[in-house]
């Protein structure tokens, strides 16, 4: 147990199968131990092979190592060129909590799979909107990020060369609690909404799909802390958005009265859970980046199939750095259940692949609500490596250890 305190879209060619390059979710806490430092990020294109057929293969290999084959031993050049990468300093979104891009690399841990794949993985406590500037800095090489929108904001606003490489949730996370009184979004017209930072894209999407536009048909104020008992008292709001898979589980055992509004129920599309990684990363260690992206998946799906593993394994690493945010056994089981149903809704492809066409639609939407300083294409901010660990049946191909 490890703790540290503190693609590019590809284009193969199905003849040479050569590559070309086309280019919080949690809001961030008020203190976190071992912040980072900020360094400007070196924008790198990523070489990578993917394999021509249009089926998943049973083995990936790299132009930096061998192949991988399920049941077949690690071939000695990866291993090699994966000591090579270093120490990779992974930040997670969120503490240790038990939620996708978190859980899966606590898991990968705890199961040695990371060394299984001849990485070593440094684990560092961090929160999603703190993770940008130190991973385009090189301080970092994977992290967690809050959603796609979230990663595409930083690398757009800060011209980072940034990569989303798993997209684990496929719909938005975010909901929108008001007080009893509420039933319908048209009655928000003329009301204010409490926001810890800003109003979420997916919410700001979801209100004006109902014709309702900030600052025109409603104000949002801020608010102090992360409460919702607190935030559902104050008299001067009519509600405030959320987690599904957090505040509705503190305010339903407390037995508080809310009404709640789902961007799913509307039809808004979105993301979260998102492993990201810099360019310069990718480029210079592609066997690295793909293989702990293939312990994580494995990770993944172990904690799937055993939600109370996973969510004993959190809790844990939770306490042992202090539990600085208050989270509890009970809020972190219905954290994981209500998430990993999310991940695993969309059974048509492996969890974490990303899909492009479904990014454009969030991107879209999301632009539309003032989301982004320009109209960004979604392919020029993600990497095509997960797609590289999956069989044919969708399992992770995975080496004999």
């Amino acid at each position: 147990m490890r703790l540290a305190q503190a693609a590019d879209f590809v284009e193969v060619s199905l003849t040479s199968c050569t590559v070309t390059s086309m280019t919080g979710r949690f809001p961030g806490a008020a203190t976190a131990s071992g912040r980072l430092c900020v360094l400007l990020a070196v924008a790198l294109a990523m070489t990578a092979c993917r394999d021509a057929d249009s089926s998943k293969p049973s083995s990936t290999s790299t132009s930096d190592g061998g192949e991988v084959a399920t049941g077949e031993p690690f071939p000695d050049a990866r291993c090699e060129a994966n000591r090579a990468a270093g120490t990779v300093n992974y930040l997670s979104g969120f503490d240790f909590a038990a939620t996708p891009t978190i859980v899966d690399v606590l898991m990968a841990d705890e199961q040695g799979y990371f060394e299984d794949m001849c990485l070593d993985v440094e684990i560092t406590p961090s929160f999603s909107t703190q993770n940008y500037a130190p991973v385009a800095g090189g301080q970092g090489q994977m992290a967690s990020g809050g959603s796609f929108s979230e990663v595409l904001s930083y690398a757009l606003r800060n011209d980072a060369g940034l990569r989303a490489v798993a997209v684990e949730g496929r719909a938005p996370i975010d909901v929108l609690i008001t007080k009893p009184g509420i039933d319908e979004l048209a009655d928000l017209e003329g009301e204010t909404i409490g926001v810890k930072e800003a109003l979420q894209p997916s919410i700001a999407a979801m209100l004006a799909n109902e014709g309702l536009v900030e600052g025109e048909d409603y104000e949002t104020v801020p608010l102090q802390g992360f409460d919702p008992l607190t935030h559902i008292e104050i008299r001067s709001i009519a509600g405030f958005p959320g987690y599904r898979s957090n505040e509705p589980g503190q305010l339903e055992r407390a037995g508080v009265d809310f009404e709640m509004f789902d961007p799913i129920d509307y039809d808004i599309p979105g993301s979260f859970g998102v492993l990201f990684t810099s360019d310069e990363f990718l480029n210079e260690h592609p066997t690295a980046a793909q293989d702990f992206l293939r312990a994580s998946m494995k990770g993944l799906a172990d904690a799937i199939d055993d939600p109370e593993a996973a969510t004993a394994v959190a809790v844990e690493r939770i306490n042992g750095n202090g539990n600085p945010n208050f989270l509890s056994p009970e809020g972190e089981a219905f954290r994981w259940k209500t998430e990993s149903a999310l991940v695993e809704a969309t059974p048509e492809a492996p969890a974490g692949v990303i899909n492009v066409e479904a990014l454009q639609t969030e991107v879209d939407a999301y632009a539309e609500v003032g989301a982004f300083p320009t109209e960004p294409v979604a392919s020029e901010y993600v990497a095509d490596v997960l797609t590289g660990v999956y069989d044919a049946d969708g399992t992770v191909i995975w080496p004999s250890t």
